[in-house]
């Protein structure tokens, strides 16, 4: 299929243009979860989280395919547009798909978690490599088989079904699909291009962070501008270029990273994704949180938007410390740290204040992380994370 690009292709921003749909739909749901009745909250959370989960793996595993197999070939395309479609499909549903659009979602997934390492190993079939695609492929016929059951069985039942069949991929991941007759050994993943993999992540990190703004922006622009609402405006621009300036510019205090192609390679891989999961979690979280801050100033905050507000940025910063190298875990930089004391700490107080000022904390403590972590870091390299 030739060799991987560094750079990634028109085709695969295209891909991502689906997403920014589909961090929208998720988005959505958060707020909506923060509305409904309390007694109800922890399952409808679970929910957006199971859908958010299952979005992530397409994404992921389309990076790494990407990052792994020339995305220039006709054979990647393909399996690109029709992944792109399914995702739309996908996002479509989200919001009933607990309901009457459960079937179509799970066959969606389905379609599209099977079809990509079917496809694959068809397509690479005589080659060493499609032993990769293979295993995979098994995995996801066993999960398959739990989403199809899930979406039929509806009520309790589905959200049991998926959330086994969630499991089982995302212990697949994990373990590296091992499956019998095929081996479970690294294969073909020592073949990642890293450079582009790390591209693919920092575009998918810059469209999460325009959900801040789509977010702040749009609860904003219908009433209109007030002292108030543009103190909020401004604590949620601060929180975007704050997250920008840790996200890119954050380096622990070691040399270059050691990637080989063995077992540490893919093990870094495989860490990191899990991490962007976090941090892309933490930012949409953060984006809900400033929306609901505007459209509810006049109400008294609540435990619920607290933790939304404070543990969006809480993730963002835990998911940033473990996108470093595994080996340099004893030497992580103190201001990430640091930044999840201050969160912790402030928390419970602003119970207390209006809504306004858990928005102004939020932005003043993460432009304190940013602030400290530059002066930890200003004469180190200026360099986006290694990945």
């Amino acid at each position: 299929m030739g060799a991987v690009p560094r750079e990634a292709t028109v085709l695969e921003l295209l891909f991502d243009i689906v997403y920014v749909f589909a961090l929208a739909r998720l988005a959505g749901r958060v707020a909506d979860d923060l509305t409904i009745v309390r007694h109800t909250l922890l399952s409808e959370a679970g929910q957006t989280l199971l859908f958010f989960t299952a979005m992530w793996m397409i994404w992921s595993l389309n990076a790494l395919m990407t990052s792994v197999y020339n995305p220039r070939s006709p054979d990647i395309q393909i399996v690109l547009l029709a992944t792109m479609f399914g995702t739309l499909v996908l996002a479509v549903s989200l919001p009933q798909a607990f309901g009457e659009r459960g079937v179509i979602f799970c066959c969606a997934y389905v379609l599209i978690q099977v079809g990509r390492p079917l496809y694959l190993t068809l397509a690479l079939r005589g080659q060493s490599v499609l032993r990769q695609p293979a295993r995979t492929l098994v995995w996801h016929v066993a999960s398959g088989v739990l989403w199809i059951s899930g979406g039929i069985s509806g009520g309790l039942g589905r959200g049991i079904f998926w959330t086994v069949a969630l499991a089982i991929e995302v212990l697949g991941s994990v373990l590296s699909w091992p499956a019998p007759r095929l081996g479970a050994t690294r294969q073909g993943f020592g073949r990642v291009n890293y450079e582009h993999l790390a591209e693919r992540y920092n575009q998918f990190f810059m469209i999460a962070l325009a959900e801040v703004v789509l977010e702040a922006g749009a609860a904003v622009s219908f009433p209109g501008f007030s002292l108030r609402r543009t103190v909020v405006l401004v604590a949620a621009f601060v929180a975007v270029v704050a997250f920008w300036r840790i996200y890119f510019y954050h380096v622990g205090p070691r040399g270059p990273a050691q990637v080989s192609a063995g077992g540490g390679a893919l093990r870094l891989s495989r860490w990191s994704s899990f991490s962007l999961l976090l941090i892309v979690g933490g930012v949409i979280c953060t984006a809900v949180g400033f929306g609901q801050v505007v459209e509810h100033m006049e109400m008294s905050l609540d435990w619920a938007l607290v933790v939304v507000i404070f543990g969006g940025p809480a993730i963002f910063l835990i998911g940033r410390t473990f996108l470093e190298p595994p080996n340099q875990i004893s030497r992580r930089c103190p201001a990430l740290y640091l930044g999840l004391i201050a969160l912790g700490v402030v928390a419970p107080v602003t119970l207390l204040l209006p809504p306004l000022g858990a928005a102004v904390a939020v932005g003043v403590i993460l432009a304190g992380v940013a602030a400290v972590d530059w002066r930890i870091h200003r004469h180190g390299p200026e360099t986006n994370p290694p990945l």
